[in-house]
């Protein structure tokens, strides 16, 4: 639960890796955020026409309060989550190997600001760097570049979360309690508001 980002595409062309991670790596050093380069070029300087797992192009980086920004590729240019290619790369399912090309990053406590740079990197990489690139941004902004429905999705998540801890606070595990139990119990009582 949270604001996050949702993004997958793939890198335009072998040539513009170096050139990419250049870039992320001043922005990074500008803020002030951990980054980490994978390798920084494609072999031979092309890509390759069958999918290889190891090893991972491209960069990532940490905004304060805020998830892993990938941007990892893997040898035939297609974004993948590092992560998880551990958990989904052997599956023979094509839906659950799926799984390894959809990137997601919880911006909820970064904060509107990180949030907004986010998106703006975004836009202006896919511009130059990406190609089939879909973006999913919880709080629209990606889509409509409305400051009011940005911070009206961080209102609205940050009160979600301020009444899921008065809850916990209010309503605690009793002694001897299991987690499942607690919940069922929680759920119930909070059913039984409903009615009224």
């Amino acid at each position: 639960m949270g604001v996050s980002i949702h993004y997958s595409g793939r890198i335009k062309d072998a040539l513009s890796l170096p050139l990419l991670i250049e870039e992320v790596k001043e922005i990074s050093t500008i803020y002030n955020w951990k980054y980490k380069i994978w390798e920084s070029s494609f072999p031979d300087i092309t890509l390759a026409d069958q999918e290889i797992l190891q090893p991972i192009y491209g960069i990532c980086f940490t905004p304060p309060k805020c998830e892993t920004v990938s941007l990892g590729f893997l040898s035939n240019g297609v974004m993948v989550c590092p992560a998880r290619i551990h958990f989904f790369g052997n599956s023979e399912d094509i839906t659950t190997r799926s799984y390894m090309y959809q990137i997601s990053v919880k911006t909820q406590y970064a904060g509107v600001t990180i949030h907004a740079l986010l998106i703006n990197l975004f836009k202006y990489l896919n511009d130059k760097y990406f190609i089939d690139f879909k973006m999913s941004d919880e709080t629209l902004y990606w889509e409509t570049g409305d400051d009011y429905l940005l911070k009206e999705a961080f209102k609205k998540y940050d009160s979600l979360l301020d009444n899921l801890l008065l809850s916990l606070e209010t309503f605690p595990m009793q002694k001897g309690e299991n987690i499942n139990s607690y919940f069922n119990r929680l759920m119930n009582h909070i059913n039984k508001l409903r009615k009224r």
